[in-house]
């Protein structure tokens, strides 16, 4: 199982740090992937970091902004979101592949475990 936190309602320009925390499975044997979806819109690959030391993606929208993190002793994945801007405004969920080896960035149907999402709103 995953659980995601750490959601909520922030100004532009500020920040947040979601979490992701694992029970059932190790974290750093397995890729994990931040999704989002706002209303009306399409799920987002918002950012993916693999179980290896591979280089983390991070989908245009983000880049520079985000930043995706592991620790494995806490057996929990972080995305540190700063700069917020209005249009990241969205449910954010963490996400991870039953099986070890997926190369990021990983489609949403190939996710088997799914956290359940946590609001980030943006707004002045």
């Amino acid at each position: 199982q995953l659980q995601a936190s750490g959601g909520g309602l922030v100004q532009p320009g500020g920040s947040l740090r979601l979490s992701c925390v694992a029970s059932g499975f190790t974290l750093d044997e397995n890729a994990i992937s931040w999704f989002r979806q706002a209303p009306g819109k399409e799920r987002e690959g918002v950012s993916c970091l693999e179980s290896s030391d591979g280089a983390p993606y991070y989908a245009a929208s983000v880049k520079g902004r985000f930043t995706i993190s592991r620790d494995n002793a806490k057996n929990t994945v972080y995305l540190q979101m700063n700069s917020l801007k209005p249009e990241d405004t969205a449910v954010y969920y963490c996400a991870a592949p039953a099986k070890r080896g997926f190369k990021c960035p990983i489609a949403a149907p190939l996710m088997y475990y799914w956290g359940k999402g946590t609001q980030v709103t943006v707004s002045s």
